[in-house]
């Protein structure tokens, strides 16, 4: 084969590459295309590995239930899942339809699902219920993040110990100078007040604290959560290496890019995994 006719293969597959059209791509925090077996490898050696969603995303929900099985595979089954999007205080209720002791119509009639529960995260109940796995509900009963938005953190304060039970303890920790708050306080434009960032705090808290009742045991922790509980390391994973250190802890991050060919400079060290997908991508709501 000629030199001339060697470039011309080269550009020809280069073309090609570049004209294909991804739905998806993975980057490490450094912006390096990542394998989904590389990626893996990691994860599987963690004690806690956060899937920060976007939660109208198919491509988000569809790999986080090919992430999931995989995990259970190569863990041999050792893992326990744990979501944002079920409140602590309908853990009873799950348990009951994972252990088949109420209906389907039962669960989803007192469960206070998300909308998009059918789509997105049911996928992943039955499987932790064929696989008999546990799978906790992380996260603040929505009236008490809903007090601390309109009434500041010291609302909590006044509410009886059983309901107390379902938050992390009083009082917590809160530092409003976290990037993260402080993004929050700055895209809100005000709306919410300095209650806004603390409202998100006692979610992150909380979920952390029940993240750490299960974390390293010798299984590895699946949490699903909004992207932005665990961006840049904060949120959740700051309440969580403070309620139990010395975690190994992989963050996923999702975000949305015209152009999946390189990793927009702005999700750079936004997680140990950026997952970039296409921005027309459809949503599931």
């Amino acid at each position: 084969m000629n030199k001339a006719l060697a470039i011309l293969i080269v550009v020809i597959i280069s073309l090609s590459f570049k004209t294909d059209k991804p739905a998806y791509r993975l980057f490490n925090h450094e912006g390096k295309q990542m394998k989904y077996s590389k990626m893996m490898e990691k994860i599987a050696e963690s004690d806690v590995v956060f899937f920060g969603e976007l939660h109208n995303n198919p491509i988000c929900h569809w790999l986080q239930f090919e992430l999931t099985r995989d995990l259970y595979q190569q863990r041999n089954g050792n893992i326990i899942l744990g979501a944002e999007m079920f409140e602590r205080d309908n853990q009873l209720i799950l348990n009951e339809y994972l252990e088949g002791s109420i209906s389907s119509k039962s669960y989803k009639k007192e469960a206070r699902l998300w909308p998009n529960y059918k789509t997105d995260y049911a996928p992943l109940v039955e499987f932790a219920k064929d696989s008999s796995l546990k799978f906790i509900a992380t996260n603040i009963p929505r009236r008490y993040a809903s007090a601390v938005y309109n009434n500041g953190l010291e609302a909590l304060e006044e509410l009886s110990p059983e309901a107390r039970s379902y938050i992390a303890p009083l009082p917590i920790e809160y530092d409003p100078e976290l990037e993260g708050y402080k993004n929050m306080l700055e895209m809100a434009g005000g709306h919410g007040g300095a209650n806004l960032p603390k409202a998100q705090a006692i979610k992150d808290a909380t979920m952390a604290y029940s993240i750490a009742g299960w974390a390293g045991e010798g299984k590895l922790f699946i949490h699903y959560n909004g992207t932005y509980h665990s961006d840049d390391f904060e949120g959740i994973l700051w309440y969580l290496n403070k309620y139990k250190p010395n975690l190994n802890i992989i963050t996923i991050s999702s975000v949305e890019q015209k152009d999946l060919n390189e990793l927009e400079e702005e999700f750079l060290d936004k997680a140990n995994y950026i997952l970039a997908v296409d921005v027309n991508m459809t949503k599931t709501h």
